[in-house]
């Protein structure tokens, strides 16, 4: 997994001497506002930033569902807006194009309304054009919207990179009637890669080599933040769960929202990347998977993994145990892979070796190492499955 050079972080916060260790540093966007009905205040938001003509790039979901109420917001506080719809997939094509689509335009901010990988695109376009992005979030399904990073990916899907910018988002807006609206899978599968949060910042904290995505040493708060985010999801998940499952917005439905967006995206940033996540992208080298499965519910499965590397079996049952209750995998079979598929878990187990931050684990990391770890999770996950049941997993996949 290659790091863009376009700017990095490292560069910046790395100690200049040598001698001394690396500093802590907290990132975060300027604003972040959550409720319920909060996108028709859009355009009043962007005053923070005198923005008077908005590049907007909207998913074809977001265009069909929510695209008239963001455009309507902007309209009512004098804003002007050219609209780009977003193809499906964060690749270095994707961006060019909507970047030159853009540069033709006089926008002085970007809004990008979608999923992650729409966000994603556009914060890189705001970075080329050098000017701020607003990110509504349309999907609580990941912790992209916080972050001063994107995802770069193959057209075919396939994660190939990471790309940093100097700015986080200057706004991050999320409306918790259109995450009510959304369908329950989404949901869940952000609850997956929030959980990841907490494992991956306490592996950080602990390992005194390790550094966060900005080559930096990480924060006591953003540890913390992890930490109530992972408590948050054990407390209110199931309940946020039927919440959405319903499509209505409750108090448990709110926290969870914030833990897979606010606090996820600040605590992984400023708190480290570990097993996890190198486990959970190199799934997407499997066709199938990444075909058929959401970004978070392959964290779910690389979290149980980082777990056993860490040998903490006891809190990976516990935590096994939440992701079975709200639907999320927990064995292999249910990322329709099989602890027989010798191919699968080699490609798998070779590519997280390339992930940046997988040497923020605090011991060697080896393919061998690294596959036997998926597979204890595997058979945790089926002993599990066999105690509790899958109802919760076969809902949520049909």
């Amino acid at each position: 997994m290659e790091v863009s050079t376009g700017y990095l972080p490292q560069a910046v916060f790395a100690p200049a001497d040598q001698g001394h260790p690396a500093p802590r540093v907290f990132i975060s966007p300027q604003r972040y506002i959550q409720g319920r009905g909060v996108l028709r205040s859009v355009g009043r938001y962007l005053s923070l930033m005198q923005a008077r003509r908005a590049g907007v790039l909207m998913s074809q979901r977001s265009s069909r569902n929510e695209g008239d109420l963001l455009l309507a917001g902007l309209r009512s506080a004098g804003i002007d807006a050219v609209v780009s719809i977003f193809q499906g997939e964060c690749t270095t094509d994707e961006i060019t194009a909507h970047t030159t689509a853009f540069s033709k335009e006089r926008i002085d901010c970007v809004i990008a309304a979608g999923g992650g990988k729409c966000i994603d695109t556009g914060k890189a376009i705001a970075f080329r054009l050098g000017i701020p992005v607003v990110v509504v979030p349309t999907l609580a399904s990941n912790d992209a919207p916080c972050s001063a990073l994107s995802v770069l990916y193959s057209p075919e899907g396939i994660s190939q990179g990471v790309e940093f910018y100097p700015n986080s988002p200057a706004i991050v807006v999320v409306d918790t009637d259109i995450i009510a609206a959304a369908p329950e899978r989404y949901l869940v599968a952000g609850m997956g890669d929030a959980m990841a949060t907490w494992y991956e910042a306490s592996v950080c904290l602990r390992n005194p080599a390790a550094v966060t995505t900005v080559g930096a040493r990480p924060t006591l708060a953003a540890c913390a933040i992890g930490e109530v985010c992972a408590h948050t999801l054990f407390q209110e998940g199931c309940a946020a769960a039927a919440a959405v499952a319903s499509k209505t917005v409750n108090d448990a439905l709110e926290s969870v929202v914030e833990a897979n967006t606010l606090l996820s995206g600040l605590g992984f940033e400023s708190g480290g990347l570990a097993g996890a996540h190198a486990v959970a992208q190199s799934y997407t080298a499997i066709p199938h998977v990444r075909a058929n499965y959401l970004h978070g519910e392959m964290v779910a499965m690389g979290t149980l993994a980082q777990l056993m590397m860490e040998s903490r079996p006891k809190e990976a049952t516990r935590v096994a145990e939440f992701f079975a209750a709200v639907g999320l995998p927990i064995h292999l079979g249910q990322l329709s892979l099989s602890s027989s598929d010798t191919q699968a878990l080699e490609i798998v187990s070779e590519a997280s070796l390339g992930f940046p931050f997988v040497g923020n684990m605090p011991m060697k990391i080896t393919p061998e190492f690294v596959k036997s770890a998926i597979l204890d999770a595997h058979h945790l996950g089926l002993s599990i499955s066999e105690q509790i049941g899958d109802s919760a997993y076969r809902h949520l996949q049909g």
